[in-house]
């Protein structure tokens, strides 16, 4: 990289990269769990789990919105010699950087499945989906204005895009990197 060049990584793409990995597994120990005979019953663990659901589904998707709209109105041009970094990279570091909080997460949801059949899984299911939603919204954003947000990649080294350490974002054209406005990997036409 040149003088005063950045790497840089996609918002959005950071943001739904643990989408899936909260997702799937959510729905396998919801799975698991209803089937598992537990103290309170099946019925009570998934009423309680589809009610955790929505409530980590709304947390998920609306905490921290306001910091993401600050940082995206003092937004800069990315420069010509700052390097854009490809979606595949992105969500391997933001995955390998959780690995162990995912492993933890599941094996917790697991374990909840005994209390409450299928409310732990729920829970990890409902915060991928609210990290989906939050996704879908700053991608709404960037269809809005027209750009795409890009942060630097070292000051997202535990993959929080609008993180105390986070200062700003760039810009560049919509048509810029390997995915969509909300991360979505582009499809070639």
């Amino acid at each position: 990289m040149g003088r005063g060049a950045q790497s840089l990584a996609r918002v959005a793409v950071i943001v739904r990269a643990g989408a899936a990995p909260l997702w799937w597994p959510g729905l396998l120990v919801a799975v698991v769990g209803a089937l598992v005979p537990a103290g309170t019953g099946r019925r009570i663990g998934l009423l309680a789990g589809a009610a955790l659901f929505v409530v980590t589904l709304a947390l998920v998707a609306t905490v921290g919105v306001k910091r993401y709209a600050e940082l995206a109105k003092g937004a800069a041009r990315a420069g010509r010699t700052d390097v854009l970094q490809d979606r595949a990279v992105t969500l391997r570091n933001w995955r390998r950087a959780y690995r162990w909080w995912l492993l933890g997460a599941f094996l917790v949801a697991l374990g909840a499945g005994f209390a409450l059949p299928g409310a732990g899984g729920m829970v990890l299911a409902g915060a991928g989906a609210g990290l989906l939603l939050r996704a879908v919204r700053i991608g709404r954003l960037e269809q809005r204005e027209d750009v795409l947000y890009w942060v630097r990649t070292d000051w997202v080294k535990r993959g929080r895009p609008a993180g105390k350490q986070v200062k700003a974002y760039r810009t560049t054209g919509p048509v810029a990197g390997d995915a969509r406005a909300g991360g979505a990997r582009r499809v070639a036409v």
